[in-house]
């Protein structure tokens, strides 16, 4: 696998060998002792996720402020743009943001680690998107952060309007959004 840093540090790009020939292909999407040894991070996924999503909904920017959750997500069919925010009061990156395309055809992963809002905007149809999380989903910890406040200038790369749920039209803005210390976060770094 190929391991690409980005300007938020922990955050992580992860483009997996794949083997093709004229049958199709096949490649390892996760392998728990790779994951340690390549990318020093010993975090126990416990929950598999999947959604599926019609061209133009955008959903984010979630985190839960308890039970906070590391993610690695992933495109199985279709496109997104996947947007990370940096909400870890302290960090020298916080309040920025990163943008990666996760498509079917580069089936690129990006690592989220705790102390990051996430979310995406769909790019094609009937799009499906897969994460694993280290932590359980605690709905009265989730919190959403409005995914088009002018003080963060996420470009979402959108074609229109998007098509957003109740709870992600009525997101909090950046400047009063509840954030993480860094200090309540886990660590989820492999033992030396």
């Amino acid at each position: 696998m190929q391991i690409e840093h980005t300007p938020l540090p922990g955050v992580l790009v992860i483009t997996p060998r794949v083997f093709g020939d004229s049958r199709g292909f096949f490649y390892e999407s996760f392998n728990q002792r790779a994951f340690q040894e390549h990318i020093g991070i010993a975090a126990q996924f416990v929950q598999d996720n999947h959604s599926r999503s019609a061209r133009g909904v955008l959903r984010g920017l979630h985190y839960q402020i308890r039970q906070p959750q590391g993610k690695l997500v992933r495109v199985v069919r279709g496109a997104v743009l996947d947007v990370v925010l940096d909400i870890r009061r302290g960090s020298p990156t916080f309040g920025q943001w990163f943008s990666s395309l996760l498509t079917e055809e580069n089936k690129v992963q990006l690592w989220i680690p705790p102390g990051f809002a996430h979310g995406f905007s769909v790019l094609e149809d009937d799009t499906e998107f897969l994460y694993k999380t280290t932590d359980y989903w605690a709905p009265e910890h989730e919190r959403c952060i409005l995914w088009n406040d002018p003080a963060l200038a996420i470009n979402w790369q959108l074609q229109g309007a998007p098509i957003l749920s109740d709870k992600d039209q009525r997101g909090t803005p950046f400047a009063s959004a509840e954030v993480f210390e860094q200090h309540d976060l886990p660590s989820l770094k492999a033992d030396p």
